[in-house]
């Protein structure tokens, strides 16, 4: 599902990325672990197609995204992968109906009357159904979170990637969103990879790659 060979990333005079490689099989659930600054969120990113290599390929779904186009990189996004953040990243002005269905505006060719009906049926089954038209304001940390993971799965994406998602939340809260995080990708076979500095949150996901030392020095 996901492979990085010999990826290469300035991030910064004397500082670089690079990743020698990282495999992912389809299905995975994988912790990218280590401390601040050791490159985990940047390796998410190179991933996810946030961030382009300078040098080396990122192939996710047999696509080799680092030679997309923006245009066709911004498509293949929408279509294969969610995105779940620490910061939850839902649009303040919209309900939480209205957020799970922004994102299938740009990707799915279905009437919007199905994106309705499938945003609705997200948000239940993360435990959100009496919540539907509750803006983010409104809502608790935890319910937030639970609103941008139904996101995440709007487009019946194959690769769900989530950067320090219970990094916002009390240890209880935490719990909830990783039992339903877990299960939800278990359920539909998909393939997860989050980044956390957490060790008892790394310790919950099947594998575990250490990020430590992927950002280094070199001369300028």
């Amino acid at each position: 599902m996901v492979k990085m060979m010999n990826v290469r990333r300035k991030l910064g005079p004397g500082v670089e990325f690079f990743c020698e490689s990282f495999h992912a099989p389809e299905g995975s659930r994988v912790a990218l672990w280590g401390p601040s600054g050791c490159g985990k969120s940047t390796m998410l990113n190179l991933i996810s197609g946030l961030l382009r290599p300078d040098s080396g390929q990122v192939t996710v779904d047999g696509v080799e995204i680092s030679a997309l186009s923006e245009g066709k990189l911004d498509r293949f996004r929408g279509e294969r992968l969610g995105f779940v953040f620490q910061t939850f990243n839902l649009l303040g002005p919209f309900t939480a109906l209205q957020n799970v269905m922004l994102g299938m505006r740009f990707s799915d060719t279905r009437p919007s009357a199905e994106w309705r009906k499938h945003a609705k049926e997200l948000l239940q089954r993360v435990g959100l159904g009496n919540r539907l038209n509750s803006r983010p304001a409104t809502m608790s940390v935890g319910e937030r979170q639970r609103v941008a993971i139904a996101r995440a799965l709007a487009n019946k994406q194959r690769l769900v990637v989530a950067d320090e998602p219970t990094g916002s939340l009390d240890p209880k809260t935490a719990k909830s969103i990783m039992d339903l995080l877990l299960e939800l990708c278990t359920e539909e076979k998909l393939t997860l990879l989050l980044v956390t500095h957490d060790e008892g949150i790394a310790s919950r996901l099947p594998e575990r790659f250490d990020c430590t030392g992927l950002v280094k020095e070199v001369e300028s």
